[in-house]
């Protein structure tokens, strides 16, 4: 009997591959997830800006006058590029219209505030998310001995907020301004590169994490936990519970590794979700890093948090 099935176009595969391709990058999605970040990165600015607020001179003062002086860090972070924003750069401009370092630096530290308010309550968006960006940026790059990776994260999600279709409807922008509503595939173009980033970022840290052994027999956490200021727990309660860090260490390390694929999976991605929150809210309360437990919740909470997919018919792909 004949074969009546057409038989399959040498370009059919690639064209297939270019259009699932694109749909995984132009999802479409609503803003609820754009509402979660800003309103997240909007309290990690304004925590940030508070929790420097009895050193922010101290730190960013000039050479003499600050902890290790902010010349050495802007000086560092020009070598990697003469370009990257420095405090130094608002302090000289301050000095041409006859502005003190300690009134700008003041200024600087109120306008970072502020921003982090404005982004909390939804007030000009935009513009609040650039300052906080910008200010954050300099800032991190002046103090660039003292940053971490609280401070990278922060840079990057303020990055990606600034360039999101702001605002979302939870914004007081929107109630303010109607604006039309935002492109769904837009909306689900910046959460995709947000998504994508953190698989990359758990990936390469839970790979690192198992190329040594310092994880899987828990001597890495033991380290971290002892190591000051990070020593919040006695080390009589972790002789106590020392054959419960190999079975932690070995946890993360699987958790992070496999990240990028039990996340994107429906079945399993609420329990790695919960999983990473609470990974992330005991490094916390355990060792008061909770500026970087904080932006690593709001990050994975807009990122996969949320709900925010819509129906849509599959996207016309022009020959």
């Amino acid at each position: 009997m004949k074969n009546l099935q057409n038989p399959v176009s040498p370009i059919a595969f690639p064209q297939r591959c270019r259009e699932r391709f694109i749909d995984f990058l132009f999802s479409s999605e609503n803003d609820r997830w754009l509402g979660v970040f800003r309103i997240g990165l909007g309290l990690q600015v304004a925590v940030y800006a508070l929790f420097l607020r009895s050193d922010w001179h101290y730190l960013f003062a000039s050479k003499g006058k600050g902890l290790v002086g902010r010349e050495i860090g802007e000086a560092i972070a020009s070598f990697d590029s003469p370009l990257i924003p420095k405090l130094g750069w608002l302090i000289a401009l301050g000095r041409s219209v006859n502005m003190s370092e300690e009134a700008v630096l003041s200024v600087a530290w109120a306008c970072l505030l502020s921003a982090g308010c404005l982004l909390l309550l939804g007030l000009f968006c935009r513009p609040a998310a650039i300052v906080a960006w910008f200010l954050h940026l300099c800032a991190a790059e002046s103090g660039g001995l003292l940053a971490y990776g609280a401070d990278n994260f922060m840079t990057t999600a303020l990055f990606y907020l600034m360039l999101s279709p702001l605002p979302d409807r939870y914004a007081f922008d929107q109630w303010v301004v109607k604006t039309k509503p935002k492109h769904p595939q837009l909306l689900g173009f910046w959460r995709r590169v947000l998504q994508v980033h953190l698989c990359f970022v758990y990936f390469i840290g839970g790979l690192a994490k198992c190329l040594g052994n310092g994880w899987w027999n828990g001597a890495n956490l033991w380290r971290s936990l002892i190591r000051p200021p990070f020593n919040l727990i006695s080390p009589d309660i972790l002789v106590r519970f020392k054959y419960a860090l190999p079975v932690l260490g070995i946890s993360i390390c699987l958790l992070e590794v496999g990240y990028p694929v039990f996340i994107w999976i429906k079945k399993t991605r609420r329990i790695w979700l919960v999983c990473i929150l609470a990974m992330h809210a005991a490094i916390g309360l355990l060792m008061g890093l909770y500026l970087f437990a904080l932006i690593m919740i709001v990050m994975n909470l807009a990122a996969f948090g949320t709900n925010g997919r819509n129906r849509k018919p599959r996207l016309a792909i022009s020959a």
